[in-house]
């Protein structure tokens, strides 16, 4: 909670596995990625990276990306988390994954 900005927002593209579209709120945020089993689970499969210029982090499966997930941050606060794992959407992205 103490990462998020009290007005998060939380945005899923229609291929990702989550059953919601929208959740706003710091609780309502905390809530869906205890649900979800948290960002722990997440983080074996996935790599940092910079989507469209911005800080995220990119999940792979068979070497090819399964979905991103975007941060916005401001004033050191998590403001927004997009996550995309629409492959034609994917595909659109500039993701640079940075070296080391």
């Amino acid at each position: 909670m103490a990462l998020l900005d009290p007005e998060a927002v939380v945005r899923v593209d229609g291929a990702a596995r989550v059953g919601i579209s929208v959740v706003r709120g710091a609780a309502a945020v905390a809530e869906l990625v205890l649900a979800t089993g948290g960002f722990a689970r997440l983080a074996r499969m996935a790599q940092p990276t910079l989507v469209n210029g911005a800080a995220g982090v990119v999940l792979t499966a068979g070497g090819r990306p399964h979905a991103v997930v975007a941060f916005t941050v401001r004033q050191g606060k998590i403001a927004e988390i997009d996550i995309l794992g629409d492959p034609t959407r994917l595909r659109r992205l500039d993701l640079t994954v940075p070296d080391g």
